[in-house]
C-alpha cells in the first residue's frame, strides 16, 4: 500500500515528523494509524447557491452558504485586531482555514494565494487566512513566504468550531475550508478539499467573476424583429 506521507499527508506534516507532533491533540490510536501505511482518496466539497441543496447530508455546517457570516474578530500576525464586520459593504472576503503554517500543503495554498493576489485584488476581495498558529508563527510564515495578506490566529480553534469547519482523516487534522463573503456580508461559496490545496484558488476566483457584473450600455437600441 502507498504511504500516505508520500500522498496526502504530507501536504500538512513535514517529512520526518509524526501527527501528533503537528497536531498535538490527535490521540495515540489515531496518530499511530496516520503514521501507517493506507491509501486514500481526496474528496471535495463544493456549496454554492445552486449547490447548496444537493450538499452531502453527512457533512452539516454551522455556516452555510446564503447565511449571514458570523462575527468574527481575531490578530493578525502584525498584532492588530481584524474585524470582519468592519470590512462589510467595503470588499467581498475570501477566508480560508488551514491546518498549519509552514507545511507543504499550507505552504502551496499560502503562495498560490500570494501568486493570484493582483488578481483577487482587481475583483475587490480581500485575502484572509485563519489556522491555530500563533500571531508570531503567523509573522514568520508571512516573512518567509511573501505574503501579502492577512493571517489570523484561532489559538484553541473556537472560530474554527463555531463556523463548522470540519475535520479530516478522523478528526486528526484540522479542515482546509475557504469561504467567498459578499461584500452584504452573505456566504457565496464553500470549498473544502483537504489534499488539493491549489483548487481553492480556482474555485473563489470563479465565484467572484460570476459576481461582477456585465457593463450596462448607455444606448439600448430598438429592436426592428
Amino acid at each position: 500500500m502507498a504511504a500516505l506521507s508520500s500522498v496526502a499527508l504530507c501536504n500538512v506534516v513535514p517529512s520526518g515528523r509524526c501527527v501528533a507532533q503537528i497536531f498535538p491533540g490527535a490521540n495515540s490510536s489515531a496518530s499511530s494509524f496516520v503514521c501507517g501505511d493506507f491509501n486514500l482518496k481526496a474528496v471535495s466539497q463544493r456549496q454554492s447557491p445552486a449547490f447548496a441543496a444537493k450538499r452531502p447530508s453527512a457533512a452539516v455546517a454551522k455556516v452555510s452558504v446564503g447565511d449571514e457570516a458570523p462575527p468574527l474578530q481575531l490578530t493578525d500576525q502584525n498584532g492588530r485586531v481584524f474585524d470582519l464586520a468592519k470590512v462589510k459593504g467595503k470588499k467581498n472576503v475570501v477566508l480560508y482555514f488551514y491546518p498549519a503554517d509552514d507545511t507543504p500543503g499550507c505552504t502551496k495554498q499560502a503562495c498560490s494565494f500570494r501568486d493570484s493576489f493582483e488578481e483577487f485584488r482587481k475583483l475587490g476581495a480581500e485575502v484572509v487566512g485563519i489556522s491555530g498558529d500563533s500571531p508570531e508563527s503567523h509573522k514568520l510564515f508571512a516573512e518567509k513566504y511573501s505574503l501579502p495578506f492577512t493571517l489570523l490566529s484561532d489559538e484553541g480553534n473556537a472560530v474554527r468550531k463555531e463556523w463548522g469547519v470540519p475535520s479530516d482523516l478522523f478528526g486528526v487534522l484540522p479542515g482546509r475550508q475557504t469561504y467567498v463573503i459578499d461584500k452584504k456580508g452573505v456566504v457565496q461559496l464553500i470549498f473544502n478539499n483537504q489534499f488539493q490545496p491549489e483548487k481553492h484558488i480556482a474555485e473563489t476566483i470563479a465565484v467572484l467573476e460570476a459576481q461582477v457584473e456585465e457593463p450596462k450600455s448607455f444606448f439600448q437600441f430598438p429592436k426592428f424583429f
